[in-house]
């Protein structure tokens, strides 16, 4: 019998279920940390609920990209050889992020971290990507190294307001399986035409501050790369918050990039910021709850249309339910016994990977 998301997902499930949460880490001590602190918390979910990116781009110092793609490289390995982990089959997510295409430091990025640890990454992190053409830069660089290389996926980073424009483009690109938004660098694009409160969040009882939630530039170029990535099967992933001392704002931040921008994932560079987050994205129990009844009643008619509590549903919802339920399995909510099934078989395990 084929699998749930076989069914109702498709090719728009092609990127598989990523968890909620991206942590940046450019610092070795910050980095150690991070890294321990995905471990426990993997234990405690029994899932991988938030990636740690391992920062080569601002995380290097100028003249020491070298030492510190070695660096990285090291934890990377190290990280995937966590014996309580394996014990448990629990496979942690570890990613990079290298120089810009355009950079000196790229090549080396490439051919010291992912020559040396592919085997260990879930993902490359590309910033400033500009263009498709970018990415088959990056692909043929890190496709020379073998197939190891050639199977991780790539996440980009778009920062201007002309890569936005290429957002669909992008988002085609078969290797590329998340997008994110660089909301520092695409303001700051623009000359002084966007203010400085576009880069923050702004209070809960100011009604008027132009913030990145209210700039109308900026919310277009959000909702132009979430729109780009779902329609191509792809993640979108929300940008930073950088009052990280502010958990209301960063709470309401991510749950309306979640709720009203059709934002999956977004990231986190504060380790405060992380259960916010994962929290902000998690499903509540009774969402939980009514996607289990339908889905299961879905499946016991083959997926055929059925009646729930005087509503009809068929495929269009099936769909929508579905994804609840991967998303409270990524972030850690248990799922009902009837459905916890699809997540236990090789099936759901390859699709979330």
């Amino acid at each position: 019998m084929k699998h749930p998301r076989d069914i109702l997902l498709g090719a728009q499930g092609a990127a598989g279920v990523l968890p909620v949460c991206d942590h940046y880490s450019g610092v070795e001590a910050r980095m150690v940390k991070s890294l321990q602190m995905q471990a426990d918390m993997t234990q405690e979910f029994g899932a991988c609920v938030f990636d740690v990116t391992l920062d080569c781009e601002d995380g290097a110092p100028v003249g020491g990209e070298l030492d510190h793609a070695n660096m990285v490289a090291a934890l990377a390995k190290s990280a995937q050889e966590a014996p309580d982990l394996i014990a448990n089959g629990l496979r942690r997510r570890v990613g990079v992020r290298l120089h810009a295409v355009d950079h000196p430091a790229f090549l080396q990025d490439v051919a010291c971290v992912v020559g040396a640890a592919a085997h260990a990454l879930s993902y490359i992190m590309l910033p400033k990507v500009e263009s498709a053409a970018d990415v088959e830069l990056a692909v043929r660089a890190i496709d020379a190294l073998g197939p190891v290389a050639a199977a991780i996926p790539l996440h980009v980073l778009i920062e201007s307001p002309a890569a936005v424009h290429r957002a669909f483009e992008i988002a085609a690109h078969a290797r590329v399986q998340s997008i994110s938004f660089g909301l520092m660098d695409f303001v700051s694009s623009h000359g002084g035409a966007i203010p400085a409160t576009a880069m923050g969040v702004r209070a809960s009882t100011d009604g008027d501050t132009l913030d990145q939630f209210h700039h109308p530039l900026v919310v277009r170029a959000k909702t132009d790369i979430s729109s780009a990535c779902h329609a191509f099967g792809k993640v979108p992933s929300h940008c930073v918050v950088t009052e990280f001392k502010d958990a209301q704002a960063l709470s309401r931040a991510a749950r309306y990039a979640s709720q009203a921008l059709g934002y999956t994932r977004m990231w986190s560079i504060h380790p405060d910021q992380i259960r916010p987050i994962v929290q902000a994205f998690a499903p509540d129990a009774r969402a939980v709850e009514q996607a289990a009844d339908i889905v299961t009643r879905a499946a016991a008619a083959d997926w055929g249309p059925v009646s729930a509590g005087g509503v009809l549903h068929d495929r269009a919802s099936y769909r929508f339910f579905w994804q609840v339920l991967e998303r409270a399995h990524a972030t850690g909510v248990a799922v009902p016994s009837e459905v916890a099934a699809y997540f236990e078989s090789p099936l759901a395990k390859e699709g979330a990977r």
